[in-house]
């Protein structure tokens, strides 16, 4: 392949068993033919250790100059100095949108034919929060508080990219999950903009419902089927997020995005697992996902369909499964099954 036609990419492996998937990832992208070239730096604890910083110059530089990253797992320890690269990447490049898309891939499960996209306010929120102890009585530390926040464009940014996501998909509904009814302010912010901005731009071409997050959080265990694209705040994304891989078959296949204005960070969103790591179990699906998620940003959508298909194909033909989803398959044989697939 010409090297002049190929986009460079950061690609972070991470910790545990990052390096693992990334290797499964790199076998994967080559059988696929994708027209990428990766530039691997490290990222995670073992940075930390190695260099003193988990997210070391080089690697922020690279993805300074690629614009583009995947990136693994990373273990974040109770350790003095170290602070989640994530956040860091996600602050440094304005990552504002979390993408979680979430969808059943084997039959047989809980629920059935499950396809929901949850996206995220990633900067803002509870998680932006500044947080302080104030004293109670004779103790120094005996309130917790967190000053949170949302601003106006903020939350019209995040809404903008929920509805046009949802067009450009084809999806017919927008659900806007808040608290308002509670968080008057915080919250309320946050539904009353997505009022304003569905009647003034997007009445017509979309339809958006309202929905408490507690409320929400029911209806997805019971009936996610009823979903279609979630919008929401930073917290209440997170935990939703989480829920939806859930009803749809775990953490080990949901993939995930964070995107800014000019830049686009991939990931696996499970974590580390440092106690399989290197005994060659690992499920790699999430972070091929994740990659069909690159490839579709990069405007390869056809190498991007060609392989979720062999994904799905290599699960639920060939029965090639790690035993997150009930089989016996180990990383090196899905992944074999899964290249199997696209040729």
């Amino acid at each position: 392949m010409n090297s002049s036609r190929l986009t460079p990419v950061t690609l972070m492996p991470g910790d545990g068993i990052g390096p693992e998937i990334t290797a499964s990832l790199l076998q994967v992208f080559e059988a696929l033919g994708a027209p990428v070239q990766w530039e691997v730096v490290p990222l995670g604890l073992k940075a930390f250790e190695t260099c003193g910083d988990a997210l070391p110059p080089a690697s922020l530089e690279s993805f300074r100059r690629t614009r583009l990253a995947l990136k693994g797992p990373v273990q974040t320890p109770l350790a003095s100095g170290f602070r989640s690269p994530l956040v860091r990447l996600r602050e440094e490049f304005h990552l504002f949108a979390n993408l979680r898309p979430a969808r059943t891939l084997m039959p047989g499960g809980l629920h059935e034919n499950v396809s929901l996209t949850i996206v995220r306010e990633n900067t803002e929120g509870l998680y932006a929060a500044r947080e302080a102890y104030l004293p109670a009585g004779d103790d120094r530390e005996g309130i917790a508080t967190a000053l949170a926040w949302n601003s106006r464009a903020g939350c019209e940014r995040i809404l903008r990219f929920a509805f046009d996501h949802a067009i450009a998909h084809k999806r017919k509904k927008v659900t806007v999950v808040h608290k308002a009814n509670v968080l008057k302010i915080l919250s309320g912010i946050f539904l009353n903009e997505a009022r304003s901005l569905h009647t003034r731009e997007y009445s017509g071409r979309i339809d958006m419902e309202e929905m408490i997050v507690d409320a929400c959080a029911m209806k997805m265990a019971m009936q996610p089927s009823h979903f279609d694209v979630i919008v929401t705040t930073n917290l209440f994304g997170d935990i939703l997020s989480d829920l939806a891989a859930g009803v749809t078959g775990g953490l080990g296949i949901a993939p995930g995005a964070n995107i800014g204005k000019d830049a686009a960070l991939f990931e696996a969103v499970h974590g580390s697992a440092p106690d399989i790591a290197g005994k060659g179990i690992a499920n790699p699906v999430a972070m091929l996902l994740s990659g069909a998620m690159l490839l579709e940003h990069m405007g390869a959508a056809e190498l991007a369909s060609r392989l979720r298909q062999a994904i799905n194909s290599a699960i639920n033909e060939d029965q090639a499964r790690t035993a997150d989803l009930g089989g016996t398959c180990s990383t090196e044989t899905m992944t074999k099954a899964i290249v199997q697939c696209l040729t």
